[in-house]
């Protein structure tokens, strides 16, 4: 039997919890620039949709196929 080693149960905090979370974090993150104020019109509306879909769905970074899906609800197509 280990001693000091337990923890009580109740100290634990879930902060993967979101759905008890109300609020929106704090401050954005964003996988490739902090400012969209040199790219070019489509290019920022492409960051933006890519932000917006980031802080909705609550990731960091986005995959290749999230990325895809985003270009293409923006109407893009081969």
């Amino acid at each position: 039997m280990s001693q000091g080693l337990e923890t009580p149960v109740d100290s634990f905090v879930e902060r993967r919890d979101y759905a008890s979370q109300d609020s929106v974090p704090a401050r954005e993150r964003r996988q490739f620039v902090n400012s969209h104020d040199e790219l070019s019109p489509p290019a920022a509306e492409l960051a933006k949709a890519i932000d917006e879909y980031k802080l909705f769905h609550r990731r960091r970074f986005i995959t290749y196929e999230e990325m895809l899906s985003v270009i293409t609800s923006l109407g893009y197509h081969k």
